[in-house]
């Protein structure tokens, strides 16, 4: 990820130990090289007492959160390789987006929802742990929901599977109750923190009727200052039908195009859901098709503890399934190319093999430099 800053700095910062002036010049200098994306705008010419400004917030949360975050962490399991890889994922990303949402919510003035799209492997799970314990300390209350959470009802997706054996497995679109997402973000967003009414949150249980997964008793909430909805293809615009002219593996026959074009047109009905977006991240791989490889070393794991496990053919067949249903290399790059109809991404984060952040840019404003 970003390495200029020594993780000596880091360790001083956590003792609350005093820097040097080189030091905190080194932080200056790399604040206007890596992080214009969330918070001030035109850095690079912003006043010196802005930008130290920031420096001393953010260096006084992450002494407040850090033991915090670690312990949290450890107790998911969640184990980052090499540790170290910490400090730099809190100074260049965790922290900068904690504080850019707690501002944004504020400038509106009402529950801001924060649409996260990625899929296995690229650290929704860790980042709803995060920024739940980091908007804590910045007097935001947090509620993170997931696109897996609208699926339909057992029963429900048994009478759809009737109408399109096609759909071996939930998850592709039209799988999803989209009036009830609609239903639960419309009443977060517009609830009224003097007035509050409960609200209930959908849950998913993946583990009921062996394995093919159920709704369970909903979450109750009251409110919340910031929401994450986050999935697999949150955000994602149907394309154009002029984009399935050609046969990309793994559609290689003219069912799999068949198939495509069907989970692309039943994209039409998420944009109403996504509308109430005020905002949308993508964690992008480098390579889309770590996200198989990340699905068999998850595989392999469980195997290892003992637990049933998929092989590695069956696991090749699931992740093509929905490569499939929802091409990343059609559907991911009109997402961030400005010049596309279907774009509509305001952060990016590209993440490497090894599941940490390799860069983390803002669309538009890369865009408006060149």
């Amino acid at each position: 990820m970003f390495k200029n800053i020594p993780i000596r700095i880091f360790e001083l910062i956590i003792r609350g130990d005093r820097i040097s002036n080189p030091d905190r010049q080194l932080l200056v200098n790399n604040l206007k090289k890596y992080n214009d994306c969330f918070c001030v705008a035109n850095i690079d010419t912003a006043e010196s007492q802005v930008v130290e400004a920031i420096i001393d917030q953010r260096s006084h949360l992450l002494q407040l959160v850090y033991p915090e975050i670690l312990q949290t962490l450890a107790l998911h399991n969640i184990q980052l390789d090499p540790p170290s890889v910490i400090f730099p994922l809190l100074w260049h990303y965790w922290l900068p987006l904690a504080q850019s949402l707690a501002n944004q919510q504020e400038k509106i003035g009402r529950t801001f929802i924060q649409g996260l799209f990625g899929g296995q492997g690229t650290g929704k799970t860790t980042l709803g742990i995060v920024l739940n314990i980091l908007l804590r300390h910045l007097g935001k209350t947090f509620l993170s929901i997931s696109l897996d959470d609208l699926y339909k009802t057992y029963s429900d997706r048994q009478k759809l599977r009737d109408r399109r054996p096609d759909l071996i497995w939930r998850g592709p679109p039209s799988t999803h109750d989209i009036d009830l997402g609609i239903q639960v973000l419309q009443q977060l967003r517009d609830c009224q923190p003097n007035r509050s009414q409960p609200i209930a949150i959908p849950r998913f249980d993946k583990s009921l009727h062996n394995g093919a997964g159920d709704r369970t008793e909903p979450e109750i909430s009251y409110s919340a200052d910031i929401i994450l909805f986050e999935g697999w293809f949150v955000g994602m615009r149907p394309l154009p039908i002029s984009a399935f002219q050609d046969f990309v593996p793994p559609i290689l026959s003219e069912g799999d195009l068949k198939f495509a074009i069907k989970c692309n047109a039943n994209l039409y009905d998420y944009l109403p859901l996504w509308e109430y977006l005020d905002s949308l991240m993508l964690l992008v791989p480098e390579d889309y098709t770590y996200s198989l490889q990340w699905r068999i070393e998850a595989e392999h794991k469980l195997i290892a503890l003992g637990k049933t496990g998929m092989s590695d053919r069956e696991i090749t067949e699931f992740v093509e399934y929905f490569w499939k249903a929802l091409h990343p290399e059609l559907f991911m790059p009109p997402l961030i190319d400005r010049h596309s109809a279907q774009s509509c991404a305001d952060l990016v984060v590209e993440i490497s093999r090894s599941h940490v952040p390799t860069r983390i840019y803002s669309p538009a404003r890369t865009y408006a430099k060149k």
